[in-house]
């Protein structure tokens, strides 16, 4: 049964959360980290990002993990189920760091928000979300369902393993991966993007350096679905995210 707020008759600290989030919760953290990304959508490039990293909670409700903020409003008695609503952010890309994409148009930064679910298992945990483009990029919406689950909980390293899809609604895909008739090239005709879905696999973890210290580090390859791997700006239907960070536990 799901519960208003603070309605708990379970304490946060008797569950164990080190599966629910993209990095395994180390208390609240901060420090700074590089990530390792596409260049373009489907690009063969890689670009590089210096990002914040930044792990924090408050009274168990709200919460910012990575590139997502949230809070969470019901509970069940347990707490091992959880809605709430999560902003994401999205990146996009300057056409000129590719070839098949310059003298498009640049794609841009976006933020997604949305409903968020979560449910905790003896097995890992399942997270649901509904994202919509809040940030007027695309204008579209997509829905992410992703299963974490722990694959090391020592006192020196916590590494969790993940698995999930994501469905991407046609403008949603047709801004990163259409080409619009003003766009076209030679070598490049134009293409409308229709909905569709791509899968997700892959690692991260944490490992305790010091008395405050962590290292964070995590991969993740994608797999484009097909309306986005046969636009003719992707290279690649296989897409690699990569980073590595150091944080310190206040």
């Amino acid at each position: 049964m799901l519960s208003l707020l603070g309605a708990s008759s379970v304490s946060a600290a008797a569950i164990d959360r080190q599966t629910e989030t993209a990095i395994p919760r180390t208390g609240n953290l901060y420090g700074v980290g590089i990530g390792v990304l596409p260049a373009t959508s489907g690009s063969n490039e890689l670009r590089t990002m210096v990002l914040p990293v930044i792990q924090a909670s408050y009274a168990d409700r709200f919460y910012i993990n990575a590139l997502r903020a949230g809070v969470w409003l019901l509970d069940s008695d347990d707490r091992r189920l959880r809605f709430g609503l999560a902003a994401d952010a999205r990146f996009g890309w300057d056409a000129d760091d590719s070839t098949r994409t310059k003298g498009m148009h640049d794609r841009d930064f976006s933020i997604d928000v949305g409903p968020a679910l979560r449910w905790q298992t003896d097995y890992g945990t399942l997270n649901a979300q509904w994202g919509f483009d809040t940030g007027g990029a695309s204008k579209g919406h997509s829905v992410q369902v992703q299963f974490v689950r722990a694959l090391i909980r020592g006192p020196a390293l916590r590494l969790n393993g993940l698995v999930g899809l994501t469905w991407n609604d046609s403008r949603m895909n047709d801004y990163y991966f259409g080409v619009a008739p003003t766009e076209v090239a030679p070598g490049r005709p134009s293409y409308r993007a229709g909905a569709g879905t791509q899968w997700q696999a892959g690692i991260n973890g944490a490992w305790p350096t010091g008395q405050r210290g962590s290292v964070l580090f995590g991969l993740m390859a994608t797999r484009l679905g097909n309306a986005q791997a046969e636009s003719p700006i992707v290279e690649t239907r296989i897409q690699p995210l990569a980073y590595l960070g150091y944080g310190w536990t206040f």
